[in-house]
């Protein structure tokens, strides 16, 4: 089962401006994020999400869907417990994500990996992509990482022709890597992805690093293709994500689709290299 999420509309409440603050760092978005776990725990998951999402919140249930939707017609459950324990900030402070464990003590125990888009407007942390990814009790320990922007970088005058533009450099970069795992296979991944790539796929605990990813795709993957429904950029160039549909073929003559959250870092090279990729569970 998938990590309920995501929220409705944005709460102007006090506690959930407080909760949400964002001063451009990691720790500040950790917090927001905990802070919104610790909520749900109070006060039932339609409550917390009211003060965590805005109208542009996607949530991943299995397929995507606005978040005042969903939410709409969900109880106010305090089933989901979740904790951070890996995130980055954009050096513009803007943008960042976060990943960990979740529990859902519903009807049965079940556990998983979530991943969270974050967006900070009016200084503010607010909700913009989520997903969860379900496999078995874990037994790996995970320790936790939260490093800080190497710098602090905004563009004072940017506009929305030029985040246009931004934005086109990554859809361009995720459709050369479609266009390689169709000529290449999945041995293409290899010169998309960071050393330090994170894989959530249903039914494993996370994949961490770029040998265990690779090993991973070349051992059950035969083919697979993206499409990209959207993205977005952090407005400090350093940071973005898209998301989508992508089909796997299995070496197992099986064919399966998912829901998909990738996430690319820029390199001092200025190519885009994928730091965390999730595949979410879809119904067709």
């Amino acid at each position: 089962m998938n990590k309920l999420f995501c929220t409705v509309i944005a709460a102007s409440v006090t506690l959930g401006a407080f909760a949400q603050k964002s001063d451009g760092t990691t720790k500040s978005l950790v917090k927001a994020e905990t802070d919104f776990a610790e909520k749900l725990a109070k006060t039932g998951a339609r409550t917390a999400y009211n003060t965590y999402a805005n109208s542009k919140t996607l949530v991943f249930r299995p397929n995507p869907v606005s978040a005042s939707t969903y939410y709409a017609t969900q109880d106010n459950s305090k089933d989901i417990s979740w904790n951070p324990v890996y995130a980055r900030v954009s050096r513009s402070g803007d943008w960042g994500f976060t990943t960990g464990p979740y529990v859902d003590q519903g009807q049965e125990t079940s556990y998983g990996q979530y991943l969270s888009v974050w967006k900070a407007s009016d200084n503010k942390w607010q909700l913009f992509l989520d997903a969860g990814v379900p496999h078995n009790k874990p037994l790996n320990k995970v320790s936790t990482s939260f490093p800080e922007p190497k710098d602090h970088y905004k563009p004072q005058f940017l506009n929305d022709k030029q985040r246009e533009a931004g934005l086109n450099i990554i859809t361009t970069t995720e459709t050369t890597l479609n266009a390689t795992l169709k000529s290449y296979g999945v041995a293409a991944f290899s010169g998309f992805i960071n050393p330090d790539v994170r894989i959530l796929f249903p039914g494993y605990e996370p994949i961490i690093g770029k040998d265990k990813a690779l090993a991973f795709f070349n051992s059950m993957f035969s083919k697979v293709t993206l499409k990209t429904t959207g993205a977005d950029k952090a407005d400090g160039g350093d940071l973005a994500c898209t998301y989508g549909l992508v089909a796997v073929d299995y070496k197992a003559d099986l064919r399966e689709s998912f829901n998909y959250i990738f996430v690319y870092e820029r390199q001092a090279d200025h190519n885009w290299n994928l730091i965390a990729m999730v595949f979410a569970p879809a119904e067709r």
